[in-house]
């Protein structure tokens, strides 16, 4: 095939997409100005890397949601469900987010204005839940779900996107959430936003106040799109260990939600309910595997000493489901009681 008419065959399929997405209009002529200089560019020596280097914009400003967005369930009885289904306690702040969609609901059968959504921030020890009630606000609104960790971040690029300019450039993780949810209202989580690196903290922390300020996110501009983008409908959610890092700016846009610490008596009824029947499923065990005594729990959430948060007795489940899969496979028996003499067979050693 002859150079020029493989040329034109790959500008056309860009120009194609172009034509099939719907784009603010000064996006799409800009687009067209790429291309058309791209044709200018058809004999010369450095086609090929310039077509590289458009194709690459268009592909990630065409497959973005400028758009597309999901439909808010809004239904409380429902949201109570998911809530409730995956979290013990936290009752205060299962309230917080049942306001919070009581009052988008209003707002949505009213007609009023879009709603400027309070940033929630989740702050609270190691496997207090933080994490998880943010999928479960994604699961009760019925939006797609993203996380951006912060831990050990150390550049505000990561966030912002580097220039075209530069070889090898591309989106920061705001954009890249978004084309991965494909929808632009979807929930953010940025986790962990007091673990930056210490050296970059004030501009990173820069980067999130135009995040999460509703004045400026309207048109928040990567900087490898070079284009402003629309934040204002994502639901960011935030969480951290202490906000002792967290500037003030930043604070002045959240609003802090203390996840309380677990004792014993809610760690068992957490173990027992949420986490045993979870974890038996992903084993591949049934019921009919395994039974733990009542009291046995209180050496299983504690087998180490005191622990704020449930990952210690999640991993302690998972070994004790690990060795009763492992004995059924064995064949050393069908069912298997766990009891105050034989716990510490099964308990993990550490």
């Amino acid at each position: 095939m002859p150079k020029n008419v493989h040329v034109f065959s790959e500008i056309e399929k860009l120009e194609n997409k172009v034509r099939r997405t719907i784009l603010p209009p000064e996006l799409e002529e800009k687009l067209r100005e790429e291309i058309l200089r791209l044709k200018r560019l058809s004999d010369a020596f450095s086609y090929s890397q310039e077509f590289m280097r458009v194709s690459s914009y268009i592909d990630w400003v065409t497959s973005l949601p400028w758009l597309k967005r999901s439909d808010d369930i809004l239904d409380l009885s429902f949201a109570k469900k998911v809530l409730d289904k995956n979290h013990y306690g936290l009752e205060p702040i299962k309230e917080r987010v049942l306001e919070y969609l009581s009052v988008l609901r209003l707002q949505k059968e009213r007609g009023g204005r879009k709603m400027r959504a309070p940033i929630l921030c989740f702050v609270g020890l190691v496997g207090t839940g933080k994490t998880t009630i943010a999928y479960s606000i994604a699961e009760a609104m019925g939006r797609k779900f993203e996380r951006i960790p912060f831990g050990g971040m150390g550049d505000p690029l990561y966030l912002r996107g580097q220039s075209r300019v530069y070889p090898g450039s591309e989106p920061g993780q705001v954009i890249k959430a978004l084309r991965r949810a494909g929808t632009k209202n979807p929930v953010i989580l940025l986790d962990e936003i007091d673990r930056v690196v210490e050296a970059s903290r004030a501009t990173i922390m820069g980067v999130l106040v135009e995040l999460l300020d509703p004045e400026q996110n309207m048109a928040f501009n990567d900087h490898y799109l070079d284009f402003p983008f629309d934040l204002s409908e994502i639901l960011f959610i935030a969480t951290a260990n202490n906000t002792t890092n967290i500037s003030t700016a930043v604070l002045d846009r959240l609003e802090p939600m203390l996840m309380p610490s677990y004792t014993d008596e809610e760690k068992i009824v957490i173990g027992r309910d949420y986490v045993l029947p979870k974890i038996m499923e992903d084993s591949g065990l049934t019921r009919d595997n395994l039974e733990i005594d009542p009291g046995v729990w209180f050496k299983i959430v504690r087998p180490l000493g005191y622990d704020a948060g449930i990952r210690t007795l999640e991993r302690t489940i998972n070994g004790i489901c690990r060795k009763v899969a492992k004995m059924v496979v064995e064949k050393k028996g069908k069912k298997f009681r766990i009891t105050e003499e034989n716990v510490k067979d099964f308990l993990p050693s550490w």
